[in-house]
């Protein structure tokens, strides 16, 4: 029997609620993600509350809310107690995203499932690893493997591959194929067969018609043209994630067309976010990173944006037309909230939604069709106590001081008492003789004497009759005191510490949004409700970063996973891609409901190989990418294992073997290939390489499989047999190992 995998999902099956699944592999548990949704909804956890504290490890796969915003919460409330696995970036922008969560609530209401000091604790500790750094667990988890794949989606977001004995499991949500401006492509086309691919059907109703070309210049055009008649246009935006590819493009394009109108990123940690990116430039996009390693030109030293954290610092911007990037994307709390009903009732204005908005949230409700005229929206703020409020505040204040520290005066004297006091048996009287001078004879018995001291006995609990004292003694030499290097050293925790509480883990935040964490004063919050009417434009572009429906279909089919796991759609999206996967692609597809597990273990054996000196001797490796791979004809011998086989040389010559071409050819990098070896190539339909005048070369899926792309696919090379066919031929053997 192969490992034993089973899959619950805790959040985010057949909805759009937050992702949180866990995965036992052996009896391991990982939790992979911890996301919680903008309306804080302590119910969805639930079904988390009842394993958090069985889980082993949690993986992060995104620096969002949706992906990690439960996390400070199952920390610190439900008992999650788990190392946490994430990269650099997810774990810095993630701390970020929580901080401007925190915040934008803090203002407005009485925010308390987790506080500043709980999210530091959350995050300080996480393990960061880099893109395919193979991780190997300790301890209960040995012999599992994990490692963080690009996914393209957000920066540092990941898809996770965990292995144990030679089978994958790999967790891939919210993934992008296509490169951005910020970002590479997802790196889930390099994972062939996993026992257990556990993905989203998040887009798979969802296909994608516009170009990245044509749907930037919508963009820029539906923006310029709201400006140019004189209103403001908002983006409600998420934090650190997918806002930083809206900063490109705009940053960008005014740089090119030399526009005067200004651009604000309003956060609570604006300025914090882009210290960060600007320091991520290797986990970033090919062209960006080349473009800093050959001009040192950093793409997020942003000239043309502004980077605010209080709304004071916009409402005292020069008037005229604006371009406002403001949180929160879900218009639930934040600036983005705030700006929205000031500018709805102008006609003039735009707000321009570039993701689809979490269900229950304004956004949403805005983003439906058609659009409504009036919203109803609670306001709230945090303004400082005054007056007779301020007084009482005080007064009620200093009452609990009081009664604090007469408990805690009381319970020093009883401390005291436990000490000093008598025992049982000192407190009975004792009889004196008369005969012996100074000398006592307790209850304990005419053979037990003390010393009397001014008239004090001290009792049998005592420790001394006197105040402690110790003689600190210190050693000198010629050249002064001999001191311990040590006592003077800082102690890194202790630094942690220090930094937790003042909010800040590296000294990035700004000095005003520190203030603003460290902010004591007596307060309150008021709300009113407002009817707000909606005149201003509402549009709806796709900024999300994933892959669409038909994108998703060609990625699982060339994974072509053993078993499936479908999670994170609503149901027609869910029951649709595992139709069709059932039909094209894999026969076991799952689509588990909250609670429910699927058993996904593998039907495989798994063995362990020894292999002996004398054959490995006359084994020839060639390397593959980091790995080496060789041919071996052997025999299989037994050893004292159940799980454990012996390869041992041939008795005699092994016959020869068909050829065997060892590699992934991607036709998209063959065709630049082709090109630098100065041959005219382009594509032609259905997917096919024109080579030259001649020769063609396609990509096809062997014979009576499904899918075409679920097995071992074939090259086809057509053409005349020229001097043309052969060249082309040549370079192909070229990009493969031959075995």
């Amino acid at each position: 029997m192969g490992t034993s995998v089973q899959v619950t999902p805790l959040c985010g099956v057949y909805n759009e609620n937050p992702l949180s699944y866990l995965v036992s592999i052996d009896g391991f548990n990982f939790l992979l993600d911890c996301g919680w949704n903008d309306l804080f909804d302590p119910s969805l956890l639930e079904p988390l509350s009842r394993v958090a504290s069985t889980i082993d490890a949690v993986l992060l796969s995104h620096p969002d809310t949706l992906h990690l915003g439960a996390l400070p919460y199952a920390m610190k409330q439900l008992g999650l107690s788990a190392p946490v696995y994430a990269t650099e970036p997810v774990h810095r922008l993630g701390l970020l995203t929580m901080y401007d969560q925190y915040l934008s609530r803090k203002q407005v209401s009485d925010f308390d499932l987790f506080t500043l000091d709980d999210i530091d604790s959350a995050f300080q500790n996480v393990i960061r690893l880099t893109y395919s750094q193979n991780f190997h667990l300790p301890g209960k988890g040995e012999g599992i493997v994990i490692a963080p794949h690009v996914a393209g989606h957000m920066l540092g977001g990941s898809i996770w591959k965990i292995t144990k004995d030679g089978e994958e499991v790999i967790y891939a949500v919210d993934y992008n194929h296509r490169k951005e401006r910020h970002l590479n492509g997802t790196g889930l086309q390099s994972f062939v067969r996993p026992a257990v691919l556990i993905t989203d059907a998040y887009h798979a109703l969802y296909t994608n018609q516009t170009a990245r070309q044509q749907r930037d210049k919508e963009f820029l055009d539906t923006i310029s043209k709201h400006l140019e008649v004189g209103g403001n246009v908002l983006l409600p935006v998420d934090t650190a994630g997918r806002v930083l590819e809206l900063l490109l493009i705009l940053e960008q394009h005014w740089s090119q067309r030399g526009f005067g109108f200004p651009i604000y990123f309003l956060t609570y940690v604006s300025s914090s976010t882009i210290d960060y990116v600007k320091s991520f430039l290797e986990w970033m996009s090919d062209s960006i990173s080349k473009s800093f390693e050959t001009s040192r030109d950093n793409a997020f030293l942003l000239r043309h944006v502004t980077l605010l954290i209080n709304k004071t610092d916009l409402d005292n911007a020069p008037p005229g037309p604006k371009i406002v990037l403001a949180s929160m994307a879900s218009l639930e709390a934040g600036f983005a909230r705030d700006i929205f009903v000031e500018w709805a009732n102008d006609p003039r204005n735009l707000v321009l939604f570039t993701e689809t908005g979490q269900f229950g949230t304004l956004a949403r409700m805005l983003q439906s069709a058609p659009p409504p005229k009036f919203v109803k929206v609670t306001m709230s703020k945090r303004v400082p106590l005054a007056g007779e409020e301020l007084i009482a505040y005080e007064e009620e204040q200093n009452r609990l001081k009081r009664e604090e520290a007469l408990r805690a005066s009381l319970a020093k004297e009883e401390e005291t008492k436990a000490i000093l006091g008598a025992d049982d048996n000192a407190s009975e009287p004792m009889v004196i003789d008369t005969t012996t001078t100074h000398d006592v004879v307790s209850s304990h018995g005419p053979a037990y004497k003390d010393v009397l001291i001014d008239g004090f006995d001290p009792p049998s609990s005592s420790l001394a009759p006197m105040f402690p004292f110790f003689d600190n003694t210190a050693e000198w030499d010629e050249f002064g005191e001999i001191i311990n290097p040590d006592d003077y050293k800082i102690n890194d925790e202790d630094m942690d510490r220090g930094a937790m509480h003042s909010g800040d883990v590296d000294g990035r935040l700004d000095e005003a949004t520190a203030s603003l964490m460290l902010d004591t004063r007596p307060s309150k919050v008021i709300s009113n409700e407002l009817i707000v009417t909606v005149s201003c434009s509402l549009v709806k572009m796709d900024y999300e970063g994933r892959s669409d429906g038909r994108s998703i279909k060609s990625m699982i089919a060339h994974v072509s996973p053993l078993k499936l796991v479908l999670v994170h759609a609503i149901a027609e999206a869910t029951e649709h891609l595992k139709q069709h996967c059932l039909n094209s692609i894999c026969p076991h597809v799952y689509a588990p409901q909250i609670g429910e597990t699927v058993d996904v273990t593998s039907d495989l054996c798994a063995y362990k190989v020894q292999l002996s000196e004398k054959l490995m001797s006359n084994v020839i490796f060639k390397k593959l990418g980091d790995s080496e791979v060789a041919w071996v004809d052997s025999a299989v011998g037994n050893t004292e294992s159940d799980t454990t086989r012996s390869l041992l040389p041939l008795p005699s010559a092994a016959s020869p073997h068909k050829p065997v071409l060892v590699g992934d050819l991607k036709i998209a990098d063959f065709k630049q290939f082709l090109s630098s070896k100065g041959v005219q190539v382009e594509f032609a339909g259905g997917g096919a390489l024109r080579c030259g005048e001649y020769v063609t070369l396609r990509k096809v899926g062997p014979t009576g499989q499904k899918g075409g792309a679920s097995g071992p696919q074939q090259i086809l090379i057509e053409g005349p047999l020229c001097e043309d066919y052969y060249k082309i031929r040549d370079y192909l053997y070229s990009q493969f190992y031959l075995l």
